[in-house]
Protein backbone atom coordinates (compact mmCIF):
# COMPACT_ATOMS: atom_id res chain seq x y z
CA UNK A 1 0.00 0.00 0.00
CA UNK A 2 1.17 3.32 -0.56
CA UNK A 3 1.45 6.34 2.04
CA UNK A 4 -1.14 8.14 2.57
CA UNK A 5 -0.59 11.68 4.33
CA UNK A 6 -3.48 14.15 4.97
CA UNK A 7 -3.19 17.27 2.84
CA UNK A 8 -0.87 20.23 3.41
CA UNK A 9 -1.35 22.38 5.73
CA UNK A 10 -2.26 25.21 3.05
CA UNK A 11 -5.72 23.56 1.92
CA UNK A 12 -6.44 22.24 5.36
CA UNK A 13 -9.50 24.11 6.89
CA UNK A 14 -9.89 25.84 10.49
CA UNK A 15 -12.46 23.76 11.87
CA UNK A 16 -14.79 21.30 11.10
CA UNK A 17 -18.44 20.92 13.27
CA UNK A 18 -21.09 18.34 12.19
CA UNK A 19 -24.17 19.99 11.18
CA UNK A 20 -27.53 19.78 13.03
CA UNK A 21 -28.86 16.94 11.58
CA UNK A 22 -25.40 15.17 11.15
CA UNK A 23 -24.52 15.74 14.75
CA UNK A 24 -27.56 13.69 15.76
CA UNK A 25 -26.74 10.80 13.54
CA UNK A 26 -23.52 10.27 14.85
CA UNK A 27 -24.69 10.57 18.88
CA UNK A 28 -27.40 7.57 17.83
CA UNK A 29 -24.46 5.64 16.12
CA UNK A 30 -22.15 6.12 19.82
CA UNK A 31 -25.73 5.01 21.50
CA UNK A 32 -25.26 1.47 19.96
CA UNK A 33 -22.52 0.55 21.25
CA UNK A 34 -22.16 -0.29 25.38
CA UNK A 35 -19.97 2.45 27.58
CA UNK A 36 -16.14 1.98 26.79
CA UNK A 37 -16.95 0.28 23.73
CA UNK A 38 -17.84 3.95 21.34
CA UNK A 39 -14.70 3.57 19.37
CA UNK A 40 -16.61 0.83 17.17
CA UNK A 41 -18.43 3.70 15.61
CA UNK A 42 -15.22 5.46 14.44
CA UNK A 43 -15.20 4.40 10.77
CA UNK A 44 -19.43 5.59 10.46
CA UNK A 45 -18.75 8.70 11.78
CA UNK A 46 -15.49 9.40 10.09
CA UNK A 47 -17.76 8.28 6.87
CA UNK A 48 -20.21 10.73 7.59
CA UNK A 49 -17.74 13.53 8.19
CA UNK A 50 -16.28 13.24 4.76
CA UNK A 51 -19.61 13.25 3.00
CA UNK A 52 -20.27 17.05 5.04
CA UNK A 53 -16.96 18.01 3.46
CA UNK A 54 -17.03 17.32 -0.09
CA UNK A 55 -15.99 14.05 -0.25
CA UNK A 56 -12.83 14.77 1.61
CA UNK A 57 -11.45 14.19 5.18
CA UNK A 58 -9.40 17.12 6.82
CA UNK A 59 -7.30 17.10 10.02
CA UNK A 60 -10.13 19.23 11.74
CA UNK A 61 -12.71 16.76 11.22
CA UNK A 62 -10.07 13.81 12.02
CA UNK A 63 -9.91 15.46 15.28
CA UNK A 64 -13.19 16.21 15.32
CA UNK A 65 -14.76 12.93 15.70
CA UNK A 66 -11.62 11.77 18.01
CA UNK A 67 -12.84 14.12 20.35
CA UNK A 68 -16.55 13.01 20.18
CA UNK A 69 -15.39 9.50 20.68
CA UNK A 70 -12.99 9.69 23.42
CA UNK A 71 -10.34 8.72 21.27
CA UNK A 72 -5.96 9.85 20.68
CA UNK A 73 -5.88 12.17 17.82
CA UNK A 74 -3.17 9.39 16.94
CA UNK A 75 -5.95 6.02 16.43
CA UNK A 76 -8.15 8.50 14.58
CA UNK A 77 -5.61 9.43 12.31
CA UNK A 78 -3.92 5.67 11.74
CA UNK A 79 -7.32 4.85 11.04
CA UNK A 80 -8.37 8.08 8.17
CA UNK A 81 -5.27 6.85 6.40
CA UNK A 82 -5.42 3.38 6.30
CA UNK A 83 -8.71 2.52 5.04
CA UNK A 84 -8.69 3.96 0.92
CA UNK A 85 -12.45 4.67 1.47
CA UNK A 86 -11.40 8.20 3.31
CA UNK A 87 -10.10 10.64 1.03
CA UNK A 88 -7.18 13.15 2.61
CA UNK A 89 -7.29 15.92 0.12
CA UNK A 90 -9.50 17.56 -1.94
CA UNK A 91 -11.53 15.81 -4.70
CA UNK A 92 -13.91 16.70 -7.46
CA UNK A 93 -17.18 18.64 -6.37
CA UNK A 94 -18.95 16.74 -9.10
CA UNK A 95 -17.26 13.18 -8.76
CA UNK A 96 -14.71 11.33 -7.78
CA UNK A 97 -13.67 8.30 -9.71
CA UNK A 98 -12.17 5.58 -8.59
CA UNK A 99 -10.92 2.82 -10.96
CA UNK A 100 -10.70 -0.76 -10.64
CA UNK A 101 -6.93 -1.82 -11.72
CA UNK A 102 -6.81 -5.18 -10.90
CA UNK A 103 -7.04 -8.26 -13.49
CA UNK A 104 -10.00 -9.24 -14.54
CA UNK A 105 -11.13 -5.49 -15.26
CA UNK A 106 -7.45 -5.18 -16.70
CA UNK A 107 -8.16 -7.99 -19.06
CA UNK A 108 -11.66 -6.47 -20.06
CA UNK A 109 -10.64 -3.26 -20.81
CA UNK A 110 -9.73 -0.91 -17.83
CA UNK A 111 -7.23 0.50 -19.86
CA UNK A 112 -9.37 2.58 -21.74
CA UNK A 113 -11.24 4.00 -18.47
CA UNK A 114 -8.11 5.20 -17.39
CA UNK A 115 -7.22 6.52 -20.85
CA UNK A 116 -10.45 8.74 -20.34
CA UNK A 117 -9.68 9.89 -16.61
CA UNK A 118 -6.20 11.25 -18.13
CA UNK A 119 -7.37 13.16 -21.14
CA UNK A 120 -11.02 14.55 -19.67
CA UNK A 121 -9.82 14.84 -15.89
CA UNK A 122 -6.01 15.13 -15.55
CA UNK A 123 -2.95 12.63 -16.62
CA UNK A 124 -1.94 12.02 -12.73
CA UNK A 125 -4.33 11.16 -10.36
CA UNK A 126 -5.85 12.62 -7.14
CA UNK A 127 -5.18 15.78 -9.14
CA UNK A 128 -8.27 17.97 -9.56
CA UNK A 129 -10.17 18.78 -13.00
CA UNK A 130 -9.73 22.49 -14.44
CA UNK A 131 -12.96 23.40 -13.54
CA UNK A 132 -12.55 21.49 -9.90
CA UNK A 133 -15.47 19.41 -10.81
CA UNK A 134 -13.76 16.23 -11.16
CA UNK A 135 -10.92 14.19 -9.77
CA UNK A 136 -9.87 9.92 -10.35
CA UNK A 137 -8.13 7.49 -8.49
CA UNK A 138 -7.12 3.61 -9.67
CA UNK A 139 -8.22 1.19 -6.58
CA UNK A 140 -8.31 -2.63 -6.26
CA UNK A 141 -10.71 -4.44 -6.60
CA UNK A 142 -14.03 -2.87 -5.91
CA UNK A 143 -15.88 -6.39 -6.13
CA UNK A 144 -17.82 -6.40 -9.98
CA UNK A 145 -15.53 -8.94 -11.26
CA UNK A 146 -18.29 -10.12 -13.54
CA UNK A 147 -19.33 -6.91 -14.62
CA UNK A 148 -15.63 -5.48 -15.48
CA UNK A 149 -14.74 -3.19 -16.24
CA UNK A 150 -15.83 -0.76 -13.56
CA UNK A 151 -15.43 2.64 -11.44
CA UNK A 152 -17.19 3.73 -7.91
CA UNK A 153 -18.22 6.96 -7.82
CA UNK A 154 -19.14 8.13 -4.36
CA UNK A 155 -21.31 4.91 -3.11
CA UNK A 156 -22.30 3.61 -6.54
CA UNK A 157 -20.43 1.14 -9.22
CA UNK A 158 -20.80 1.76 -13.09
CA UNK A 159 -20.30 -1.82 -14.44
CA UNK A 160 -19.62 -2.98 -18.21
CA UNK A 161 -17.74 0.01 -19.40
CA UNK A 162 -16.18 1.18 -22.64
CA UNK A 163 -14.81 4.44 -23.34
CA UNK A 164 -18.01 5.42 -25.19
CA UNK A 165 -20.64 4.48 -22.56
CA UNK A 166 -18.31 5.89 -19.94
CA UNK A 167 -17.84 9.23 -21.56
CA UNK A 168 -21.65 9.36 -21.02
CA UNK A 169 -21.18 8.91 -17.51
CA UNK A 170 -19.06 11.52 -17.13
CA UNK A 171 -21.09 14.16 -19.07
CA UNK A 172 -24.28 13.09 -16.66
CA UNK A 173 -22.11 13.61 -13.90
CA UNK A 174 -21.18 17.41 -15.24
CA UNK A 175 -25.00 17.89 -15.88
CA UNK A 176 -26.19 17.51 -12.52
CA UNK A 177 -28.15 14.51 -14.13
CA UNK A 178 -26.01 11.10 -12.96
CA UNK A 179 -26.91 8.01 -14.59
CA UNK A 180 -28.59 4.79 -13.31
CA UNK A 181 -25.57 2.85 -11.43
CA UNK A 182 -25.45 -0.65 -12.16
CA UNK A 183 -24.42 -2.21 -15.51
CA UNK A 184 -24.07 0.33 -18.50
CA UNK A 185 -24.87 -2.22 -21.24
CA UNK A 186 -28.29 -3.70 -21.46
CA UNK A 187 -28.61 -6.78 -19.34
CA UNK A 188 -29.95 -6.73 -15.72
CA UNK A 189 -26.88 -7.00 -12.94
CA UNK A 190 -24.97 -9.75 -13.32
CA UNK A 191 -27.47 -11.96 -16.22
CA UNK A 192 -25.79 -13.04 -19.34
CA UNK A 193 -25.23 -10.69 -21.98
CA UNK A 194 -27.64 -11.54 -25.24
CA UNK A 195 -29.98 -13.50 -22.72
CA UNK A 196 -30.08 -16.85 -20.76
CA UNK A 197 -27.66 -19.75 -22.16
CA UNK A 198 -29.18 -22.23 -19.85
CA UNK A 199 -32.68 -23.21 -18.43
CA UNK A 200 -34.08 -21.68 -21.58
CA UNK A 201 -36.03 -24.38 -23.07
CA UNK A 202 -39.40 -26.11 -22.19
CA UNK A 203 -39.14 -28.34 -18.87
CA UNK A 204 -40.93 -32.20 -19.69
CA UNK A 205 -44.53 -32.30 -19.73
CA UNK A 206 -45.36 -28.47 -19.28
CA UNK A 207 -46.48 -28.86 -22.87
CA UNK A 208 -44.31 -26.01 -24.07
CA UNK A 209 -45.85 -23.54 -22.49
CA UNK A 210 -42.64 -21.88 -21.30
CA UNK A 211 -40.91 -20.38 -24.51
CA UNK A 212 -37.33 -20.24 -24.54
CA UNK A 213 -36.81 -17.15 -23.78
CA UNK A 214 -38.55 -17.37 -20.68
CA UNK A 215 -36.11 -18.11 -17.12
CA UNK A 216 -37.37 -21.95 -15.33
CA UNK A 217 -38.56 -19.44 -12.08
CA UNK A 218 -38.77 -15.56 -11.76
CA UNK A 219 -37.72 -13.18 -9.43
CA UNK A 220 -41.74 -13.09 -7.63
CA UNK A 221 -42.11 -16.77 -8.21
CA UNK A 222 -41.55 -18.79 -4.79
CA UNK A 223 -39.60 -21.92 -5.36
CA UNK A 224 -41.71 -25.10 -4.05
CA UNK A 225 -40.41 -28.34 -2.88
CA UNK A 226 -41.28 -31.65 -4.84
CA UNK A 227 -42.20 -34.99 -3.27
CA UNK A 228 -39.06 -36.67 -3.51
CA UNK A 229 -37.70 -33.23 -2.27
CA UNK A 230 -40.14 -33.45 0.78
CA UNK A 231 -39.65 -37.46 1.19
CA UNK A 232 -37.71 -37.92 4.22
CA UNK A 233 -35.62 -41.54 3.64
CA UNK A 234 -34.26 -43.80 6.62
CA UNK A 235 -32.03 -46.30 6.75
CA UNK A 236 -33.21 -50.12 7.01
CA UNK A 237 -33.37 -50.43 10.93
CA UNK A 238 -30.91 -53.85 11.45
CA UNK A 239 -32.01 -56.77 13.67
CA UNK A 240 -30.57 -57.02 17.21
CA UNK A 241 -27.37 -58.50 17.46
CA UNK A 242 -27.46 -62.01 18.52
CA UNK A 243 -26.38 -62.77 22.62
CA UNK A 244 -22.78 -63.42 22.82
CA UNK A 245 -23.55 -66.23 25.46
CA UNK A 246 -25.67 -68.00 23.20
CA UNK A 247 -23.09 -67.98 20.46
CA UNK A 248 -22.32 -72.07 19.32
CA UNK A 249 -25.02 -73.39 21.64
CA UNK A 250 -28.07 -74.90 20.02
Amino acid sequence: MSVRRLAPKEQQPESFAFSEENLAWARKQIAQYPEGRQASAAIAILWRAQEQHDGWISEAAIRTVADMLDMPYIRMLEIATFYTMFQLQPVGRKAHIQVCGTTPCRLRGAEDILAVCKSRIHHEPFHLSKDGDFSWEEVECLGSCVNAPMVLIWKDTYEDLTKENFGKVLDGFASGQPPKPGPQIDRQFSAPVGGLTTLNTAAKGDGGRRSAAQPALTDADAKKPTDSASRRESPMPKPPADDATRKGKT
